[in-house]
């Protein structure tokens, strides 16, 4: 009788296209296993908004298990503990697992490896991040080179279809309740209506895939505009597994050939930020350039609040703000000017903003949160320098010239003519009193004014660099 195999799924929540899954479906009856750890000391365990979607899509994963005549197990604990006892009570068991190349990740797999039998396979990216190397064998710490390096090992694998049936190894024990786990969030119930924003699991990421594919050939020139809905939408499926990299480099290729280029440097830059964490683990902590850990920060409670609710009183700003709150998810675009008015119209720290974004978004990822932060700062390997500093009013026109996204998510500020709506200030009071605008009450006055805070934070970065 062919011995039980453990399928410990982590960031991979499909039956599609499933590497894992397919070498432990061939060797022998599976007990698939998720493990809920959230007592490893030190890592990033994960955030309010994004333990919402793993509930539902472990919902999911578990009902396309059971058509298939298996069924979900669910573990809480450690891994390098629960996976030998459920190890013990099948008879002994070999793991697989998809490789991943977060920190905790890694070092889970590698104390589960000292304990059982594990197998590492493919999956997380179009390429392991440390097979694409430069000409002296090198790993890559700016995203261009590394794209084109990486263009030499693609297309990725063709995608495999589902297995029609799984045999369950015997004698595995029933698990967890996932409503025991209290993934989703209560006092309060923040995350209420999004459910009409979004469907978790691999079945709602191949309609959201499909849907893309429809429009990816208009991705270049729609990526930028928030109100328009031109993004994929993609990245919380991606972010736990609920599609592969590969699935959907294939499905927008074919659907848009060359013109899917754009997107498809979105999805290698993935690779990128992982192979970014991998070089620099303590990335997420920590700037990557040493000078900028002694950067002049300002402690600002009531600006940071301000920020966080959507109330700094520039409205392009703060309807990403609102977006994030109302919907566990910002447009990229509108990511980088909130990001860049924390750290530079602000001066506060980019940690509280990459907090704030791994509490609040539903695909709220390590690699890509902390480099994301770290180029909006200029401190990371390939980023921004810190002296470009987003002018939000000047963003907003640009981005959002009709002033829609605005009059979505502030809607306090929906009757006010596009030439004013992204600086209401500028507003004549009879323009603001048909608007029903009442600056300092309806709306908030600007927490800062943008020249001052433009001089106060190039003022900052030269003391950085003068070692004052």
């Amino acid at each position: 009788m062919a011995e039980a195999q453990i399928l410990w799924f982590r960031q991979d929540l499909r039956l599609s296209d499933h590497r894992a899954l397919r070498a432990a479906a061939h060797a022998g009856p599976i007990a698939p296993v998720y493990v809920l750890d959230d007592e490893t000391p030190g890592a990033w365990r994960t955030g309010a908004a994004a333990r919402w979607w793993l509930h539902h899509s472990l919902a999911r994963l578990a009902e396309a298990l059971a058509a298939r005549g298996s069924r979900l197990i669910l573990l809480r604990g450690r891994p390098e503990i629960v996976l030998p006892a459920l190890a013990r009570t099948l008879g002994d068991a070999h793991v697989h697992a998809t490789e991943q190349f977060e920190p905790a990740s890694k070092a889970q797999a590698h104390a589960v490896g000292l304990r059982l039998p594990l197998t590492l396979h493919p999956g997380q990216t179009l390429a392991d991040p440390s097979a694409v190397l430069t000409g002296q064998g090198g790993r890559y710490k700016v995203f261009s080179p590394f794209w084109r390096a990486l263009q030499q090992q693609r297309p990725p694998p063709a995608p495999r279809p589902e297995p029609a049936h799984l045999t369950m190894a015997a004698n595995a024990p029933p698990g967890e309740r996932l409503e025991d786990w209290d993934l989703l969030p209560t006092h309060p119930d923040w995350a209420a209506d999004w459910h009409k924003e979004w469907q978790p699991g691999e079945a709602g990421a191949h309609t959201a895939l499909i849907a893309f594919a429809e429009i990816v050939h208009g991705y270049h020139e729609g990526r930028n505009l928030p109100a328009t809905a031109r993004t994929s939408r993609l990245s919380p499926h991606l972010h736990l597994g609920e599609l592969s990299p590969a699935q959907v480099w294939h499905a927008t290729q074919a659907a848009a050939g060359d013109a899917a280029e754009p997107y498809l440097r979105e999805i290698a830059w993935r690779d990128f930020a992982l192979g970014i964490l991998d070089q620099y683990p303590h990335s997420p902590d920590a700037p990557m350039r040493a000078p900028f850990a002694h950067f002049p920060h300002r402690h600002a409670p009531a600006d940071l609040q301000a920020w966080q609710h959507g109330r700094t009183g520039y409205p392009i700003v703060d309807a990403g703000m609102r977006q994030l709150w109302a919907t566990g998810w910002m447009h990229n675009r509108v990511r980088m000017i909130a990001s860049s008015f924390l750290v530079k119209h602000l001066l506060i720290d980019w940690r509280e903003g990459e907090r704030w974004f791994w509490n609040t978004l539903v695909d709220a990822d390590l690699a890509n949160n902390a480099l994301g932060w770290q180029w909006i700062m200029g401190s990371g390997t390939d980023s921004q320098p810190f002296i470009r500093i987003f002018e939000p009013v000047t963003q907003g026109r640009r981005h959002d010239p009709d002033g829609d996204y605005v009059r979505r998510w502030v809607p306090e500020l929906a009757s006010l003519p596009a030439s004013v709506i992204h600086a209401p200030w500028e507003a004549s009071p009879l323009e603001l009193q048909a608007a029903g605008v009442r600056l300092g009450d309806t709306y908030p006055r600007r927490i800062v004014d943008h020249p001052a805070a433009r001089a106060r934070a190039l003022a900052a970065f030269a003391g950085l660099k003068s070692g004052r």
